[in-house]
């Protein structure tokens, strides 16, 4: 009897499992001309979708096919999970191509996911090899929330990570790769990420690392679900969806040591003269031969080390950037020879400009000033790190250039400058409406998630603060100037400096008064950025009513006096209070004392989606600077450290 309901309790389970996963079909139509029934593009495109099912020279499940000529030629892609058999594959397109042309009768672009069925197929007017494409995204996930979203998803960080780079390391028919891992006792995760194989390896990353952010942001806290792009896709699920007999076989053990061999035959005994005189003449000529070769071999590896330290920014960095370098005179004539009237902003590292190049795209240009702060360290931290940086809430890197002593970074060109710009000025917030505010501080977690955990690298930005967050058209939030900005290795979690740099205000207490910086040093900034952008205050200059007061103080006694209303901007009020109120809480979170008691950005994302309940309560803020007048000189290992305003990176934004 225990048996049975053991089975029964088992079907149910798996029945369950696979009820409350919502399909994972759907099209898109893309609003980007139309075709009438009986035109040539119509003929191509029918004729170009049944090539691809008749097609059994492919058997790795990718298909790139076009037809006819222009006007009315059609491209069309499809890509079929690495895990699925040739007649599965072909299978599920045939299937899928009925379905796109039935949802999207007469549209000149339009994609079908089917990848609960292991595949998906698009087409388009326009050629789409070798084309990275992000949007739109598509996702269906399980309904049932986890237990255990913490230990979920610290284990399940690590493992995308991981096949991330497996699949984008893939060659010309296959980036792809699938594995499980334990996140628990009793949970495995089982996970699949997949690119269109004509992607190079940096886009692949980009797609996956891209997804990987909207997985967390729409659908964190949830058991599994598959996540979509037109270039990419990713499964996870604590069941197994695949046979994990097929995952990548893990790297082989190292051979076992050779068996001896037999020993020489004894030699007849020489007579003692004889074999201490061969003993001097061995020691005369095996000593002094294994010194020169231990010293030659020291010799070659002290300068390979050395000229790898040396050489590790340049070599490795700028050259691989190198495609990205722009000469002077095209960015000279960008700006007008970088008039007063395309001058953007002024900080501690130089001017901003705006500028023009010669196929219309609107750039920004950073002249650092030939007594900045910031020098070639810094200037080639910044392009090293920006370069490979890609996400829709970091502000892009397009170049640089090197000519002499002029020093240029080149950006995209974000029209909504900077977040202080707006917040911190009476008229101007008043129209940053809450939905907007929200929006804004909901992208600023995305972009610090992507430094801390989901980008190929571990960055620590050091300088977070309002004047740094850009704003694009739609109001979106971009952070930028990495200048200050600190590479990790993944495992590593902290460091200290003897040079502290950074703003009076957003500084975690352990970074400015010991130096010590972390992940959570971001975070802590990131809670004074939530409860600027609430309050529509400055952190150090914060006025209630004729009273100056520090804003984390403030928030605080509010927040034991159960008035944190309060906080709020006269402006927001009528908004929906229970969001505010839980952004408040989310920041005092950040900025507590105890490093080791504020959030990673992981629980932040999940938190300010509200899937992750309930949110723990906070305690006392760091206290370390809640007084009226913050001192300019901190005592660090008994000697006195100045933090000058160049080194603080202070953005003041000039108006237009």
């Amino acid at each position: 009897m225990k048996m049975g309901c053991s089975k029964l309790q088992i079907f149910f389970y798996f029945a369950l499992i696979h009820l409350v996963i919502p399909t994972a079909a759907q099209s898109i139509c893309y609003d980007a001309g139309n075709y009438t029934s009986n035109s040539t593009y119509k003929a191509n495109l029918d004729g170009l979708l049944a090539s691809m099912i008749n097609n059994t020279k492919i058997d790795y499940g990718f298909y790139n096919f076009s037809a006819g000529e222009s006007p009315d030629e059609v491209y069309a892609i499809a890509l079929c999970a690495g895990d699925a058999s040739p007649s599965e594959c072909r299978s599920c397109i045939n299937e899928s191509r009925y379905d796109l042309l039935q949802a999207c009768p007469n549209q000149k672009k339009a994609i079908h996911w089917a990848w609960d069925k292991k595949c998906l197929i698009r087409y388009s007017y326009k050629p789409m090899y070798r084309k990275l494409e992000i949007d739109p995204k598509n996702t269906s996930y399980r309904l049932l929330n986890d237990t255990n979203v913490e230990g979920f998803y610290r284990a399940l960080t690590p493992l995308l990570d991981s096949l991330r780079n497996r699949a984008a390391r893939g060659n010309s028919t296959h980036k792809f790769a699938m594995q499980s891992g334990t996140a628990t006792e009793f949970q495995t995760i089982y996970s699949l990420l997949q690119c269109t194989p004509d992607l190079s390896e940096r886009d692949c990353n980009t797609c996956l690392l891209s997804v990987q952010a909207y997985a967390s942001e729409c659908c964190g806290g949830k058991q599994g679900g598959i996540f979509l792009a037109p270039s990419c896709v990713i499964r996870y699920e604590a069941y197994p969806f695949y046979d994990p007999s097929a995952e990548s076989p893990q790297s082989p053990p190292p051979p076992p040591p050779l068996t001896a061999a037999s020993p020489p035959p004894e030699l007849p005994t020489s007579t003692p003269g004889k074999e201490r005189k061969k003993t001097r003449t061995a020691i005369v000529i095996v000593v002094p031969s294994v010194i020169a070769v231990m010293l030659i071999i020291s010799i070659c590896l002290f300068l390979r080390m050395r000229k790898s330290k040396d050489n590790f920014e340049t070599v490795e960095g700028i050259q691989s950037v190198e495609s990205l370098q722009y000469d002077f005179s095209t960015i000279r004539a960008a700006t007008n020879n970088f008039s007063d009237a395309n001058k953007l902003g002024k900080g501690g590292f130089g001017i901003v400009y705006k500028g023009n190049l010669l196929d219309g795209q609107e750039i920004a240009v950073k002249r650092l000033s030939r007594n900045s702060q910031q020098g070639d360290f810094e200037f080639k931290n910044e392009v090293l790190l920006v370069a490979k940086l890609q996400h829709r809430n970091l502000v892009r890197l397009l170049g640089f250039c090197l000519e002499g002593n002029e020093r240029l970074l080149i950006y995209e060109f974000v029209p909504n400058r900077s977040l202080d710009y707006y917040i911190f000025d009476p008229m101007k917030r008043a129209h940053i409406n809450w939905e907007r505010r929200y929006k804004i501080i909901k992208g600023i977690a995305r972009g610090l998630l992507y430094l801390h955990e989901d980008s190929r690298l571990r960055i620590i930005h050091r300088d977070l603060k309002a004047s740094n967050i850009l704003l694009d058209a739609e109001m979106n939030s971009k952070i930028s100037d990495f200048g200050m900005a600190r590479m990790f290795v993944l495992d590593q979690t902290e460091g200290s400096t003897n040079r502290i740099v950074g703003t009076y205000g957003y500084m975690a207490p352990e970074y400015a008064m010991l130096g010590q910086f972390s992940i959570k040093s971001d975070v802590f900034s990131y809670g004074v950025l939530i409860l600027e952008v609430l309050s529509g205050q400055k952190i150090t200059h914060f006025h209630d009513g004729e009273n100056s007061e520090y804003l984390l103080s403030y928030a605080w006694k509010n927040w034991r006096e159960e008035t944190t209303s309060n906080l709020i901007d006269p402006t927001l009020r009528g908004g929906p209070i229970t969001e505010m109120l839980r952004c408040i809480k989310i920041g005092l979170l950040c900025v507590q004392e105890n490093v080791s008691d504020r959030p990673s950005m992981t629980s932040v994302v999940l938190m300010l989606n509200g899937n992750l309940d309930p949110i723990p309560t906070p305690t006392q803020p760091a206290s370390f600077m809640q007084s009226n007048i913050v001192s300019s000189t901190l005592v660090q290992n008994d000697k006195s450290s100045s933090i000058t305003n160049n080194e603080a990176s202070i953005t003041e934004l000039c108006p237009r």
